[in-house]
């Protein structure tokens, strides 16, 4: 077990209809009915607690009732879970990554043809409003006024103060989401009605990046100070590593740069007393919840207690067949789906590992000339259901202990990086390159991988990126932000569904809102070219 925290996420059945009030969308209003009222269910401290647990566990679970179930109405739960539907989104639109599987939506990420009927992306969106939902109605719930009348006072109420920030911290995280998806995701909060003929409206991608900014802001002291939360929680690093995010991409976002203010909230970051883990393979195993320096803020999963057929048990299984699962640490499983294509290893000088020990990849073809044939490409082995002493945890089958870093430490020295580089101000060129040379220095176990100030140029830091944070869910925005996604010169292996790639339309550059909520919401408006 990792956690308790964890264990209350995945064991209790934390009252989905009450968290559920006020679905975003028509189509969204239809969850388990359950008996326990909000007077019940957020009577003591204990209550508000397992309440914030399913705010979190939102991000983990398909639902509480366990795998194969969902929370969401209508929507499969292979296709509902958010890091599995985030990481097709993120990934396989680009070179790092292409799928075997001929399953409905996934061969229209290579081939960058989807719709707004993409069964992927419409889980993935109802999967984030579903997330502000529950975190609108957990908020609701924090209001002092409410929380006085169920009698709690003092350090439990100071506590549950910080429970609504951190609720806060993570809607502002899925309308970031939203807005990097899909632009102009219908808006909501809690100070809304609550009811199924309350229909949200868009509010515009420039004042949703505004609403973002200032939620993050605002709730920046009300949050844990850095390392003091529970492991799994958010704290107060977290809350500057998004903004930082947010600020770097802001441009691509509003049309007006913020890498100023990137380099101010990546340097608070990294000078909150975080540090790179020596090996880099060991931010990725089942025990990486363990004495971890690097990640700021992770999905927890534990192959007991949180299964779900998404997040790292999708990720590793779907990156191996059967006869290398137990390698792999899931000798029940391989689904033989995911692996490289040579967009992603031609980053590398050696795609087996030297000098460039990131380069976790295995096999013998790096080329695909056929995407249905799993044999082609090199797998990639950088999760692994293993501890660092290369044993099993327990309960090892199927389901995966891994968790996933939505924020660490070296993203933080990119940022700052790149955020230099494009001209803001406060950095320094040096430091950047002394925070690029600590990344090189861990992946080649020594400084024969420095670089120097003349080296450290955009194309470079896009590659690095590429290196460094490869599967976890950064390609598509940053190649977006560098205005090489839908480009016709910037290509991989199957972009656009040609084997040696082409070029795209650029209102790609933004996924469709789910046709199903436009005739839900009559107040919504589709993405330009869609």
């Amino acid at each position: 077990m990792k956690n308790n925290f964890l264990t209350i996420a995945g064991t209790t059945a934390l009252i989905i209809a009450v968290l559920g009030l006020g679905s975003c969308t028509k189509d969204l209003n239809r969850f388990p009915t359950n008996s326990i009222t909000a007077n019940q269910a957020f009577s003591t401290p204990a209550g508000y607690k397992q309440a914030l647990a399913k705010v979190y566990g939102a991000f983990a679970l398909t639902s509480s009732n366990g795998p194969g179930a969902s929370d969401l109405g209508g929507i499969d739960a292979g296709t509902s879970d958010f890091l599995r539907m985030y990481w097709n989104a993120q990934e396989l639109s680009t070179g790092e990554a292409v799928c075997a599987w001929n399953d409905p939506g996934v061969p229209d990420f290579h081939n960058m043809n989807w719709n707004s009927s993409n069964v992927i992306l419409m889980g993935l969106y109802s999967r984030l409003m579903y997330g502000v939902t529950v975190c609108n109605s957990f908020i609701r719930q924090c209001v002092p006024s409410v929380v006085a009348g169920h009698g709690i006072s003092g350090k439990d109420a100071a506590n549950i103060a910080e429970y609504s920030a951190e609720a806060r911290f993570l809607r502002a995280y899925q309308y970031w989401a939203l807005m990097d998806l899909f632009g102009n995701p219908p808006f909501v909060t809690d100070k809304d009605p609550i009811g199924t003929n309350f229909l949200p409206k868009q509010i515009g991608k420039d004042s949703l990046f505004t609403y973002i900014q200032s939620e993050l802001l605002s709730i920046q002291t009300l949050l844990a100070a850095p390392h003091q939360n529970e492991y799994g929680r958010v704290d107060e690093a977290a809350d500057w590593a998004l903004l930082a995010r947010l600020y770097l991409n802001a441009q691509a976002y509003t049309g007006a740069a913020r890498y100023t203010d990137a380099i101010t909230y990546s340097q608070k970051v990294i000078n909150a007393g975080y540090s790179l883990m020596p090996v880099y393979q060991d931010l990725f195993l089942a025990d990486n919840n363990l004495n971890n320096t690097e990640v700021i803020f992770p999905i927890n999963y534990d192959g007991i207690y949180t299964q779900n057929y998404g997040g790292t048990t999708f990720l590793v299984n779907s990156s191996v067949g059967s006869d290398s699962a137990a390698a792999f640490g899931v000798p029940s499983g391989g689904w033989a789906g995911n692996r490289s294509t040579t967009g992603l290893t031609n980053l590398f000088p050696n795609p087996y590992g030297a000098p460039d020990h990131r380069a976790l990849f295995y096999g013998n073809d790096a080329t695909i000339s056929s995407i249905a044939d799993f044999t082609q490409g090199l797998t990639v082995g950088k999760f692994k259901n293993i501890t660092a002493t290369g044993a099993l945890p327990p309960g090892a089958g199927t389901f995966c202990s891994v968790d996933f870093p939505l924020f660490r430490l070296a993203e933080q020295y990119l940022i700052y990086a790149e955020a230099v580089l494009r001209g803001g101000q406060g950095g320094d060129i040096n430091t950047a390159v002394n925070y690029i040379n600590l990344l090189r220095e861990r992946a080649y176990g020594n400084n024969s991988g420095d670089i120097t100030t003349n080296d450290l140029t955009l194309p470079f830091i896009l590659d690095e990126r590429g290196r460094e944070l490869y599967w976890e869910c950064f390609r598509r925005t940053d190649l977006i932000r560098f205005g090489d996604f839908t480009s016709g010169s910037y290509l991989w292996p199957w972009k656009g569904g040609v084997p040696s790639g082409t070029g795209a339309q650029s209102y790609r550059n933004l996924y469709p809102i789910p046709a199903a909520d436009l005739q839900a919401n009559s107040n919504l408006k589709q993405n330009s070219g869609y």
